[in-house]
């Protein structure tokens, strides 16, 4: 016998009206209405031309790798646009990019 499905309740309100709601205020917001809404900005480092950085260090893709610490295999699929370089790994090659030298510096 299966039981019967219990209600849940916040404080007084159902779920679905939680959901409800919470979708109302998604669209109000969607629409432009900012009013009662947290708004976090995230930082996203610039895109990478990894190849380019690594043509510019006059380096063959198993010295860059093995040089700065990053999957050969990675590294290919990043180069052969199969992925993105994201997160972490896209500040890192940013700072590559720019500061080599601090890099080489930094993981001696």
């Amino acid at each position: 016998m299966a039981k019967p499905k219990k209600r849940v309740r916040l404080a007084g309100r159902s779920v679905g009206s939680e959901i409800i709601e919470g979708l109302k205020n998604a669209i109000a917001f969607a629409n432009g209405d900012i009013r009662g809404a947290r708004v976090h900005r995230v930082y996203t480092p610039a895109p990478v031309d990894v190849t380019s950085v690594r043509h510019k260090l006059s380096m063959s893709q198993g010295e860059f790798a093995a040089q700065f610490g990053i999957s050969p295999a990675t590294l290919r699929n990043w180069e052969q646009g199969r992925r993105q370089p994201e997160g972490p790994a896209l500040v890192l090659l940013n700072i590559i990019a720019r500061e080599p030298e601090a890099v080489r510096r930094a993981l001696r």
